[in-house]
């Protein structure tokens, strides 16, 4: 858990709190120490022992909703005040709070666990952090940064030179040297130290920088790491990355309270209106209360447990859906949020991509080799090495065999070139662990392994040695290549000049030890290449052709040079790297000095393989109208690249590639140029990003919004985070966070929505979201069918239970039954109501297949004040409707009117039930049926308020059913005139 490396160190456990400050770690001497620095340990809990209680409570309770049930509760400890028994309240109240309460105490288990596994690992313990010593390339190591900036490649680190002359690495605790430490900050691509050694004569001072450091959560490629510990626990990078985790209340939560005030507000009116017309008489104060008690059920309290019930049910029916194998709800209080999802951010690394770079394409210019034709481009490599004129100039060659023996020989350097041009390393590992220096005589194909800092390049030597050209070995000063006959061809590395983010290019001159040739190669962006190499005619067609069908594009050149050539170069070079000022100008000068008139080999086309069904599964997103934004910690050409593959951004589509700003002014005549395009996909850079967001966050936050596609690179995993915030307050609109890395926990923490894709990265992610899937493309299914029936299926349930407790008050008002009533209706009309989380307004492949239908929910209108004061007028009509009835047609019979209202109420909300229902479900059928079946069984019990014999008259039952069918028809009369003369979206999609 500590950075540099994963155990613990004796100064590491003492409990420190406070600012964070620069340090001095002394090796081997915690009693130096100058400060006390947070124990190394990670807590992902929200609540501890003595917090967990109050504070789910306090959480359930600070909403309206909530608070008014816990209240009317109370109220009925007053004697006064007391309407019925005291269970009718607490009971319902109590089996909210209990699968609250339950819910949270099983998520804080979980991650308890979780920490105490990690928290509880056995470390070996030597020293503390940064050297790094290692057999690999001169003490040179590789790690994996995935848990922290999604890139999976492999990074080069260094050690500390004068470390590693030392015998054993026991030795580093015998010396007298530290290290001093910038103060912890979230900054993962930067470090600031210096390494001090005072035992020697004189004194060595080292600087150190990224290059130097290993932070938690990454992965050693092989061998051993000994360094010191600088940061640990809170101080961790991944840690100060990482957000706190929070409660989320979805938005239709949130209506829902905001129409619970309104109904409130309804209620006091009403008691009010009450009281007055009593004309405040006597106590008239308690009178109000007690009308607020009488009539509380304006509110319904089973609006909260049919919600959460339902809830409960949406989330079951999605951990079971067949189509979605795999997919676990880790928050069962927001599936409705699924419905309403404007902004899709996603991850790109492992979530749209597999991690897998694949060589599609080698192109000449006169001919081009795919996937099916690479024996032919085996067949050229072998003749290369196998024919003896191999060498010869064209001209010498047969003239029979002339046109063959020049695309061979081109085809041989291009090849030759890829092997040479990278920077990567091959490992030799048996068993599991590194034998470098035994396995490296023999070039064992089965035990090597490549490592790089780019996965472009990976896959291109791969390639070269599925073609015969086989890069065996590596250090700083030289590479090996082996032939296809076996020969082991050797090359001195001269110079390098690395990948640049400025540069889009890199290049190394190499001395061929068997000819004595000098010859320097460069590969790179087809953009800057073209003004390297000789002119041709081909190289832009053929450039957007290759990226067009999803490829990354490298030119890769060559330039051969003499001894006398070279030297020159070197001195130059030398020259520049030691000046004090504008170094980095003077070197870029005198490389490209050599980057002038170069022979161009050939192109390269590598393809990062999709996910499956990501191209449908974003074009169905799109359709539904939602906008994607990609945030990535890869590359601006990487993650371009992808989102153009990937059909993010669409082939009509013009690109508006955000220029690196780092003032307020650049980004301001940045912006400008942003505005004058219009429909335009953005990719911009975390760098050049935070300076927008610092100097013009409303202006560039307006114009994101307006694009079809945003693209974020080299983002930060709390810059992730900052920009699904920053869409949150400023559109309104719900997000949803996709990713598979510990880099995206922060951002699927605070989105709306967080989805966690389990996959090569580890569960981090999956583990912290609200909901997890094995693939991306089960978001589709995961949104359009269940996001839209748990929205849809909250919307109806919440209204009809809201309807139902409305014709009740308004009967309450009317003077005609007693509170015991509500509660028995409310019973015998649950199962109907609750089958209401069963239906569907169309199939799930129909939801599928026309995911303009998600399109409509993002209005909000399944539940909108238009709808709810629709119900409140139909809940008044329907309960005037009985009570009236019941007056008129039963005039003489007066004293039945709790049966006449009891059963015509009943028989209403069964019929609403069936008149709404749009997809019949046999369990609906049951609900319909248990409920008239324990009406009937009911009645022995209820011989107190109801005749058994008056009920069972024809005159009963035919009035009864006038009043239930002028309560129910009319409503239903307007609902189908208002479909055959407005119908839905989707009315011929069902038909």
């Amino acid at each position: 858990n500590c950075e540099i490396s994963p155990w613990c160190c004796p100064w590491s456990r003492c409990c420190g709190m406070g600012d964070f400050r620069p340090r001095t770690v002394w090796l081997g001497h915690p009693e130096k120490r100058e400060q006390r620095y947070p124990r190394n340990v990670i807590n992902n809990q929200k609540y501890n022992f003595f917090t967990f209680l109050p504070a789910v409570l306090f959480n359930q309770f600070k909403y309206f909703f909530n608070l008014y049930f816990l209240l009317l509760a109370c109220s009925q400890f007053v004697n006064e005040l007391r309407l019925g028994a005291l269970y009718t309240y607490w009971v319902p109240l109590g089996v909210v709070l209990l699968i609250t309460i339950t819910r949270e105490a099983v998520e804080e288990i979980r991650c308890y666990l979780r920490d105490k596994e990690v928290n509880s690992q056995i470390y070996s313990k030597l020293s503390t952090r940064v050297m790094l010593m290692t057999s690999e390339r001169n003490g040179s190591c590789f790690l994996r940064t995935d848990q922290l900036d999604g890139e999976t490649d492999w990074k080069l680190r260094l050690p500390v030179a004068c470390t590693q002359r030392l015998p054993t690495a026991a030795d580093l605790l015998q010396i007298r040297s530290y290290v001093y430490a910038e103060e912890p900050n979230i900054d993962i691509h930067n470090f600031i130290g210096t390494f001090t050694r005072e035992d020697g004569d004189p004194p060595v001072n080292e600087s150190l920088s990224i290059e130097n450091t290993l932070w938690a959560s990454t992965v050693v490629a092989s061998g051993t790491v000994v360094g010191v510990v600088i940061y640990t626990g809170k101080e961790l990078r991944s840690v100060m990355n990482t957000s706190n985790p929070r409660n989320k209340v979805g938005l239709f939560d949130l209506e829902v309270n905001c129409l619970t005030k309104i109904l409130f507000g309804a209620l006091v009116v009403v008691s009010l209106v009450m009281v007055a017309l009593q004309h405040f008489a006597g106590r008239w104060y308690l009178q109000i209360l007690r009308f607020l008690l009488l009539l509380s059920h304006i509110v319904p309290i089973s609006l909260r447990v049919n919600l959460d019930m339902g809830k409960m049910v949406f989330s079951w029916m999605i951990k079971k859906d067949s189509k979605i194998p795999g997919t676990v709800v880790r928050a069962s209080t927001i599936p409705e949020q699924l419905g309403r999802i404007s902004y899709l951010l996603t991850d790109k690394t492992g979530t749209l991509t597999q991690n897998e770079m694949v060589f599609r394409r080698l192109h000449l210019g006169t001919v081009a080799y795919g996937m099916d034709s690479m024996d032919e481009v085996q067949s050229h490599v072998f003749s290369a090495y196998t024919q003896p004129t191999h060498d010869l100039p064209t001209s010498r060659a047969p003239a029979a065999t002339k046109v063959r023996k020049t695309i061979s020989s081109r085809v041989h350097e291009a090849v030759k070139a890829i092997a040479l041009v990278h920077n990567v390393t091959p490992v030799y590992e048996a068993n599991g662990v590194t034998d470098q220096a035994e396995a490296e005589q023999h070039y064992e194909d089965t035990c090597r392994v490549y490592q790089a800092s780019s996965p472009d390049e990976v896959s291109l030597v791969q390639w070269t040695e599925s073609v015969g050209l086989t890069l065996v070995g590596r250090d700083q000063s030289s590479m090996q290549l082996r032939t296809p006959t076996g020969q082991i061809l050797n090359f001195t590395i001269l110079q390098i000049f690395p990948f640049t983010y400025e540069s889009k290019r890199m290049g190394i001159i190499v001395r061929d030890e068997s000819t004595g040739e000098i010859t320097f190669y460069m590969k790179g962006a087809d953009v800057v290449m073209a003004g390297i190499v000789q002119y041709n005619d081909w190289l832009e067609e053929e450039c957007g052709n290759m990226a067009r069908e999803g490829l990354r594009v490298l030119v890769v050149s060559k330039k051969s040079l003499t001894e006398e050539q070279y030297q020159d170069f070197e001195a130059r070079y030398v020259q520049a790297k030691l000046s004090v000022h504008d170094r980095s100008l003077k070197v870029a000068t005198v490389i490209e000095s050599l980057e002038m008139e170069m022979e161009l080999l050939c192109l390269t086309g590598v393809e990062d393989q999709l996910q499956a069904d990501v191209r449908p599964t974003l074009e169905i997103l799109r359709n539904a109208g939602m906008k994607v934004w990609m945030l990535t910690g890869d590359k601006l050409e990487t993650a371009t690249c992808t989102a153009k593959n990937a059909h993010l951004i669409t082939r009509n589509q013009d690109i508006h590639i955000f220029r690196p700003v780092t003032t307020r002014g650049e980004a301001h005549l940045e912006l400008n140029a942003f505005r004058r395009k219009h429909d335009c996909a953005l990719v911009i850079s975390g760098d050049s990003l935070e300076v927008c967001l610092k100097y013009y966050e409303y202006e560039f936050m307006e114009l994101a919004c307006q694009c079809p596609a945003v693209v974020c690179c080299r983002c930060a995993p709390t810059q992730k985070a900052q920009i699904v915030r920053l869409l949150q307050e400023r559109t309104g609109k719900l997000t949803c966070a996709v990713g598979d890395g510990g880099n995206d926990v922060s951002m699927i923490q605070e989105a709306d929505c967080g989805v966690g894709v389990e996959g090569k990265e580890g569960k981090q992610a999956s583990l912290a979201a609200d909901f997890s899937v094995t693939q991306f493309k089960h978001l589709g299914r995961l949104l359009m069918v269940h996001g839209r029936n748990s929205y849809k299926r909250s919307a109806a349930l919440s209204q009809f239970v809201i309807h139902r407790s409305l014709c009740i008050s308004t009967m309450q008002v009317e003077g005609c039954v007693v509170i015991c009533f509500t509660h028995y209706s409310t019973i015998y009309t649950m199962f109907p109501v609750f089958s209401l989380v069963l239906d569907k307004d169309v199939k799930s492949e129909v939801a599928m297949l026309y995911p303009e239908l998600y399109k409509d929910l993002l209005k909000g209108r399944p539940l909108s004040f238009k709808t709810f004061l629709i119900w409140v007028l139909i809940s008044i009509y329907q309960g005037s409707i009985i009570m009236y009835g019941a007056l008129l047609l039963f005039d003489s019979e007066f004293v039945h009117i709790v049966a006449i209202s009891f059963t015509s109420l009943i028989l209403t909300e069964l019929l609403m039930v069936a008149l709404t229902i749009q997809t019949w479900h046999w369990l609906i059928i049951v609900a319909e049926l248990l409920s008239l079946a324990c009406y009937i069984a009911s009645l022995v019990f209820l011989h107190e308020f109801i005749d058994v014999y008056f009920i069972t008259t024809v005159s009963f039952l035919w009035k009864v059913t006038v009043i239930t069918l002028v309560s129910c028809l009319p409503l239903y009369i307007l609902k189908y005139l208002r479909r055959r003369f407005s119908p839905p979206s989707y009315s011929k999609l069902t038909s």
